[in-house]
């Protein structure tokens, strides 16, 4: 199962400093059921992207409560046991492909990393100051969080990371 742990490009380099990503339960997201049944695909590489952007939604959440985290949205692909990931229901949109792996991952088994271009910066600022306005309902913050999500994060190899972090 691939499954997408949401960062900040601090968190990327405590994960390459520590060569693993953790401690468990590590909060993720994959194609689960609920997600399945919401995104209403049967195109596994949509739902793998759907799960991406849910993933990339949360590391947004995470930059907002780093004040010193550039301002880029960071997701480690991450292959697993289907029984390493458990789904984590909730009630709200947000919960949509949630899973919790039960034990530590090695960075050295991740299959990619995603991480927003340099020209998102201004965007993703934009939707840190609007998110919690978006949460208590202003559409127009909203529009603003959603406009981080215009901008597609890149792919880069685990061999990438130093120079991502520069």
């Amino acid at each position: 199962m691939r499954v997408y742990v949401p960062l900040t490009l601090p968190g990327l380099a405590e994960v390459h400093r520590a060569g693993e990503l953790g401690p468990a339960p590590l909060p993720a997201y994959a194609v689960t059921p609920g997600l399945r049944e919401w995104y209403a695909s049967d195109d596994i590489e949509e739902l793998e992207y759907a799960a991406l952007n849910r993933a990339a939604l949360a590391s947004l959440r995470l930059v907002a409560a780093d004040a010193d985290a550039p301002r880029r949205r960071v997701v480690v692909a991450l292959d697993v046991d289907d029984k390493a990931a458990t789904a984590t229901p909730g009630a709200d949109e947000a919960a949509l492909g949630r899973v919790a792996l039960a034990a530590a991952v090695r960075l050295s088994v991740a299959a990619a990393v995603h991480v927003d271009a340099d020209d998102a910066e201004e965007d993703v600022a934009a939707a840190v100051r609007a998110l919690e306005a978006a949460d208590g309902g202003d559409a127009d913050a909203q529009l603003t969080v959603d406009g981080a999500e215009d901008h597609d994060l890149l792919w880069f190899g685990l061999q990438e990371i130093p120079g991502l972090l520069k």
